[in-house]
Order: structure tokens, then C-alpha cells, then sequence
């Protein structure tokens, strides 16, 4: 697998070159630049292009790339409105405008980014090879913790340069809970959950590689990231967006509403078993980790009830330190939609809402007869079971191929039968 033109090159180099970018602290400044510059060599393939150049090189924008362009420039005015109503002044505006560039416009820029030439296939051997090199390097950080090396190696210079949090730019090699008395690794991640939002990612496009021998790397690879990060969203995720998808693109056929029929019959008879296992879940995935579990629940309600102080623009940023109560985490974090609430408000709320639910119908319908929009309603499923613990926009930077595959998914065309379209795959491999 070898990349043949410019964007291939930058995206394959990009996505092998993880770790090192990640322990030089680069991640977070390149991953950005990386979307905009693409973004403008698109632009000049657009301009540039004319009736006659040749079909595989022109690029056609989906209607549904537009959706999320659009959204994410609305959330740039939600954030100037808000810093205006609270009065922030201008460098503020400057620098939330900056912190702006490098989140929510990735999630336009990449899927806008999959309109290029770029083959998925190029994306899927990627993956694997990151998920093989996570193989060798996690039993190393293991090892670390049992030799009680220091967890923190060190925090990159490069955060001068790139400004906001310090976990960014961290090199961590794991962590330790007291709570759960469990050691928790992050990888290339700023903090667990993260990798597991990543690696749910990771092991979906892994499923599509077509060598079997680098399939079965890349699926070993991201279910090893998932159980180290011990994150228990990462874990349900896993367990149910692929049945979830599953139903979802085969609803059409009889076996599936057949089967959903029956499952409502039994479930209504023994509705009374069914409400206390699910109460007894819950409580015991709370217990699982108790005290992020309180926290979480604090800060979604501090976010809600502060909701009221700005409920149209939200305050525009952050809390910039947490309290006590609240183990110093701002309110604001933790939970995409709350978050959203505080930050930016109603406005900012709508503002994701439209494009995951216009995406979610776009992708849905595609999937029914194309592989890659399948993919992407998938990859569009994970992002939005991680909304409800993750602020998904600043993780952007990590989980991007996915969205690049969700652009690709936009752009398939929906008379390709599936069969067909896997057997080109193979064939260009």
C-alpha cells in the first residue's frame, strides 16, 4: 500500500508518524494545520479545475459537507456574540477564535477534506499499522508502571507554541485510579476515554482492511487500546454500535422488523425484569468508577443550571478553574451537549444538532447499498454515543480519519451495489 498523489502522501505520513508526533508534543499544532492546508489545496483543485479535466480528478462537495461548514462557522458567532455580551474584550475574542480553529472547523474540514482523491483503503492499512505499533508499545508502558517509573515523562516545549491545556502536550506513559485501584493508559491521547473514543474508531476501519493478516492486527490492536483505556463508554460503544448499525442499515429487510417485533412482544410481557436489569446496570456501571460518575453528574448539573445566565449565546467560554466539589474540573466539560449549553448556548446546541441528525438521514439512506457509507454512519454513531461523556470537539485532531471517511461516505453514490463495490476495493489493493 502506497500513497499515489499529494493528499494521499500528507495523509498517510500523518496518520503512520502518530507516536512520533506524539512524543515530540506535535499532535495537537500539526493535526489543524494539516486540515487547513488541505483545505485550501481542495479549494485550488476546485478553482483550478475545468469541463475538461479528467472525472477522477475533479472534486464535487456534498450538499451534506456544506451542512457542517456552515454550522461550524455558526459557532464561531455564537462565540463572539457570547464574548461580547460578557464583555471578554478583543484579545479574548482573539484567542477563543484561535482555540475555535483548531476543534469545531475539523469537523467540516475533514469530512471536506474526504471530496479529495484519497482512497479508504489508504486509510484502513494506516489504522493498522498504528494499531500495531500500539501492540509493541503498550506492554512496554505496562512494564513501566510495575517498575514504578514516573507516570508524566515530560510536558513537550512545543505547548509555548501551541498554547491551551498542558494535557495536550504531555507525555504520559499510564495512569493509576486509587478509586478502582486500576492503572489506565491514554497512548497518543490526552487522557483515557479519549483513546477509547479513538480506538472504537480505529477498530471499525480495521474491519474493512482487506488483507487478513493486517485486519486481524488492526482489530487486536484497537480492542487492546479500548480495555487499557478502561473507559466503560469505550466499552459499551464497542459492544453495541455494531449491532446498532446492523439494524439500522438492514431495517428494510423482513428477518429485522420480524425479529424487532418479537423482541417487543417478550420485552412488554417481562417489562418489569427488563426495567430492573437496566436500573441494576446502570447503577452498576456508575459503581464502576463512582467517583467519575459523581463528578460528571455535578458539572452536567452546575452546566444546566448556569445554562440560565446566558441561555440564547451561552458565556462563551469555559470555566477557566473548577472548584473543590467538582475535583477542579470546569464546568463546561465532560458532556458535549451541556457543555454546548454553557458555552455557546442554545445556538450552539442547534448548531451540532442539524448536521449530526442531516448526516445521520444522509448517511443512513447511503448505507443501505454503499460500504463506505456504512462505515461512516458508524464512525457518525461512536461520535454521537460520545457526546454524553466527551467534549468531541477538541478530540477532533485524534479520531479524524474517521471523519475524513464520513465525507467519503457522503459523497458515495448509492446505485454501487455493496458486493460489487467490495470486490473493486480488493482488486485496487
Amino acid at each position: 500500500m502506497k500513497p499515489q498523489n499529494l493528499e494521499e502522501k500528507v495523509v498517510w505520513y500523518s496518520l503512520i508518524g502518530t507516536y512520533g508526533f506524539y512524543f515530540i508534543g506535535a499532535q495537537y499544532i500539526l493535526t489543524p494545520a494539516l486540515a487547513w492546508l488541505l483545505t485550501l489545496y481542495l479549494g485550488k483543485k476546485v478553482w483550478s479545475q475545468t469541463e475538461n479535466t479528467p472525472t477522477k480528478e475533479k472534486v464535487a462537495i456534498p450538499f451534506s459537507v456544506w451542512i457542517w461548514v456552515i454550522f461550524m462557522l455558526v459557532m464561531e458567532v455564537a462565540l463572539i456574540i457570547a464574548h461580547i455580551n460578557f464583555d471578554l474584550g478583543i484579545p479574548k475574542i482573539i484567542t477563543s477564535t484561535i482555540n475555535w480553529a483548531r476543534a469545531w472547523p475539523l469537523m467540516a474540514l475533514f469530512p471536506l477534506i474526504g471530496c479529495l482523491n484519497i482512497r479508504p483503503q489508504l486509510l484502513y492499512r494506516a489504522v493498522c499499522i498504528i494499531c500495531l505499533q500500539s501492540l509493541i508499545l503498550i506492554p512496554i508502558f505496562y512494564l513501566a508502571y510495575t517498575l514504578h517509573l514516573p507516570n508524566n515523562l515530560y510536558t513537550s516545549p512545543l505547548r509555548l507554541l501551541g498554547g491551551n491545556g498542558v494535557e495536550y502536550y504531555n507525555v504520559v506513559l499510564y495512569g493509576f485510579e486509587e478509586d478502582t485501584n486500576q492503572t489506565r493508559l491514554q497512548l497518543f491521547a490526552p487522557w483515557p476515554p479519549a483513546l477509547g473514543l479513538v480506538a472504537n474508531i480505529y477498530f471499525l476501519l480495521a474491519c474493512q482492511e482487506s488483507d487478513k493478516k493486517w485486519r486481524l492486527i488492526g482489530m487486536i490492536g484497537s480492542v487492546a487500546m479500548i480495555v487499557s483505556s478502561f473507559s466503560r463508554l469505550s466499552i459499551l460503544s464497542f459492544a453495541t454500535i455494531p449491532l446498532l448499525t446492523w439494524v439500522l442499515v438492514n431495517f428494510t429487510q423482513p428477518l429485522v422488523p420480524i425479529t424487532t417485533g418479537v423482541v417487543s412482544f417478550f420485552a412488554a410481557i417481562f417489562a418489569p425484569l427488563l426495567i430492573n436489569f437496566l436500573e441494576t446496570f446502570k447503577e452498576q456501571f456508575s459503581k464502576a468508577r463512582a467517583g467519575s460518575s459523581r463528578i460528571r453528574e455535578i458539572l452536567g448539573r452546575i452546566a444546566l443550571h448556569r445554562w440560565n445566565e446566558a441561555p440564547i449565546w451561552g458565556h462563551g467560554i469555559i470555566e477557566p478553574r473548577g472548584t473543590r466539589i467538582t475535583a477542579f474540573m470546569p464546568v463546561g466539560t465532560h458532556h458535549t451537549w451541556f457543555g454546548l449549553l454553557f458555552e455557546k448556548g442554545l445556538v450552539g446546541l442547534i448548531a451540532l444538532a442539524v448536521p449530526l441528525l442531516w448526516s445521520f438521514i444522509d448517511l443512513l439512506y447511503k448505507a443501505q447499498k454503499n460500504t463506505t457509507a456504512k462505515l461512516g454512519l458508524s464512525v457518525l454513531l461512536v461520535l454521537f454515543f460520545f457526546t454524553l461523556g466527551e467534549r468531541i470537539e477538541g478530540l477532533a485532531y485524534l479520531y479524524w480519519p474517521g471523519l475524513v471517511i464520513m465525507g467519503m461516505g457522503f459523497k458515495a453514490k448509492v446505485q454501487t451495489p455493496i458486493s460489487l463495490e467490495r470486490n473493486t476495493e480488493a482488486t485496487s489493493i
